[in-house]
């Protein structure tokens, strides 16, 4: 991916509302994120719960909120509209990383599929860069005055993403072939070994999310959120094998990923 461009959409992104808050008429607020992810890849079976368990990765965010319920440049609460009162917009720039194994019935045989499919191993490097609009049913006016503890919301969005995919087996010793190697059913695809290629790329996804505020301060407060990012590609993972010969793999890419985070409200 072209680190530069992905930095210079970062800083725009980040830039824009404090240089026009007074304009618009809203304040900023500034947090980090982080938690345990889920990638649904085709590395293992979906539902199957070793594959749950064992391909869990680690993600990282920081986040920046568009308050329009209260203006920073007169240190007041705008007019009382509802999209002021109940929506912000969030701005964020995420990183994650997960392994990954193959797990479920074909993987535990004493065979020669079953030991390639234990011996193939893969990670990936996520970055994300995008924004969400979030809805909250109660008054932000009125969680921000200390009204009540708790705000629920929930949010919806697009990230552009950065993709980095590694792979690699035991059995990949000198003078051993794909074959040798890796299970024949991957070996079929468009990539640099059919299914599988540690190119890296970029994509698009779509996030939705729920989430609750806690309130911990006049000017923080606590988020717990659960977030699913479906990806527009099936290469986030490395593993693609064609549809036709390995029917499990009809689903895209995605995540779910449970984070906690603090956020604090600026002054300006």
């Amino acid at each position: 991916m072209n680190t530069k461009i992905i930095f210079a959409v970062l800083f725009i992104c980040l830039s824009m509302p404090f240089k026009s808050n007074a304009q618009f008429g809203f304040s900023n607020e500034v947090g980090i994120i982080a938690g345990p992810l889920l990638f649904q890849s085709d590395f293992g079976l979906r539902e199957n719960v070793d594959t749950n368990l064992n391909n869990i990765g680690i993600g990282v965010g920081i986040v920046h909120y568009m308050n329009f319920a209260y203006r920073s440049d007169c240190n007041c609460y705008t007019r009382d509209k509802y999209f002021n009162d109940h929506f912000k917009l969030r701005t964020e720039a995420d990183l994650h990383y997960s392994k990954f194994t193959h797990e479920g019935i074909e993987s535990q045989k004493e065979t020669p599929e079953g030991y390639d499919l234990r011996d193939h191993k893969g990670s990936s490097l996520v970055f994300e860069l995008g924004m969400q609009i979030e809805y909250f049913p109660k008054s932000i006016r009125d969680f921000q005055a200390g009204g009540y503890k708790v705000a629920p919301y929930i949010s919806l969005g697009a990230h552009y993403v950065g993709f980095n995919p590694s792979y690699s087996s035991i059995q990949d010793v000198e003078g051993a072939t794909p074959e040798d190697i890796y299970f024949d059913d991957f070996l079929i695809g468009d990539g640099k070994l059919g299914g599988i290629d540690d190119s890296s790329g970029n994509t698009w996804a779509l996030t939705g999310s729920v989430g609750i505020r806690y309130k911990i301060g006049e000017l923080s407060d606590i988020n717990l959120e659960l977030r699913y990012h479906k990806y527009y590609s099936n290469w986030v993972d490395g593993l693609n094998p064609d549809e036709e010969f390995y029917p499990p793999n009809r689903y895209d890419d995605s995540i779910v990923w449970l984070n906690i985070g603090y956020i604090y409200y600026l002054n300006f």
